[in-house]
């Protein structure tokens, strides 16, 4: 059995040059090497769509949440008029995940919440953050989608896990991101919110899971219990990032539990690769697509102490 989560070892980075990382186009998806991991630029449909069947073990993500940032880049989501839209995409994107899933693999799922409008369409300007990058906020407020009113929760995780419900995936958990060092917000008429949703979601009834990996510690001090349904993990800004970042610690036990060293990981939203960071920790593989350039370099550069790097530019033919 491997160590559980609170052991030391799992906070160790072991820096192992002989992982090796291909960075290209969507078109090296189409034969891939089980030892190699990969960092894709490029468009997360298009990207999955060249992937083989029953590929990759687990898929740990978060997508941009909708009506929160620009990200700069065309085809982004997050910042379509229409909630609706933006779950439409959301649910095509990762059909195309179960359908690359190995029988048994399993789907984490980060997604955030938010209010409606309120008819409100200012947004306040850009600010800089503490290393000096800029935080691009949307420059208007999406429209109160129908059926809303004013200062509506949006229940937008939930809304998205009964569409993948319905698309033919197993909701198998709703896991509680208690965030402790959550920044205090200016309302006075609810609470701050200090937490997020983590969904398992399977492909079968039946699939892999290692519950053993992921025991904790005991409410008595004595011996370890299953992981419990409320995790509480700190939000780690990434120093070079200036947009949100998945915590190592969130994704870990995902990881853990969904698959075995040498097994596919897969994060098709990879941002600054904590996804893929975790996975070479722990001796997994994985496949990551990032719309944005300069995310993939940002990702690049937080893995060259983990894996030999090799750029691969050329579009290959299927």
């Amino acid at each position: 059995m491997e160590p559980t989560l609170f052991d030391p070892l799992y906070y160790t980075e072991k820096k192992q040059k002989e992982n090796t990382i291909v960075i290209g186009p969507p078109s090296l998806l189409s034969r891939i090497n089980k030892d190699t991991s990969y960092i894709i630029n490029g468009d997360a449909l298009t990207a999955l769509k060249q992937l083989p069947e029953d590929t990759v073990q687990t898929c740990v993500t978060s997508p941009p949440y909708w009506g929160l940032r620009d990200y700069g880049i065309p085809g982004q989501i997050g910042t379509e008029m229409d909630i609706n839209e933006y779950l439409d995409k959301l649910v095509k994107i990762f059909q195309e995940v179960k359908r690359v899933l190995k029988p048994d693999g399993t789907f984490w799922l980060n997604i955030g919440d938010g209010y409606t409008s309120g008819g409100r369409t200012y947004r306040a300007p850009d600010k800089k953050t503490d290393n000096g990058h800029t935080v691009r906020g949307l420059p208007f407020r999406p429209p109160t989608p129908v059926g809303l009113k004013p200062k509506d929760l949006l229940g937008l995780p939930w809304r998205l896990a009964f569409l993948l419900q319905e698309d033919g995936w197993y909701l198998r958990a709703d896991i509680i991101w208690f965030k402790p060092n959550i920044l205090p917000e200016s309302v006075k008429d609810r609470p701050t919110i200090a937490h997020e949703y983590v969904f398992l979601l399977t492909k079968n009834e039946r699939y892999y899971y290692d519950y053993q990996a992921i025991l904790e510690p005991a409410a008595s001090g004595k011996g370890y219990r299953n992981k419990r349904s409320v995790w509480v993990v700190n939000t780690e800004p990434y120093p070079e990032a200036h947009f949100a970042t998945f915590p190592p610690s969130l994704v870990l036990p995902c990881i853990l539990a969904g698959s075995k060293p040498g097994d596919f990981v897969l994060d098709p939203f990879l941002g600054s690769g904590t996804t893929g960071l975790v996975a070479l920790q722990h001796k997994r593989n994985f496949i990551g697509i990032e719309l944005n350039p300069e995310y993939c370099a940002l990702a690049e550069k937080r893995l060259v102490p983990y894996a030999t790097i090799l750029k691969n530019e050329t579009e290959t033919e299927a």
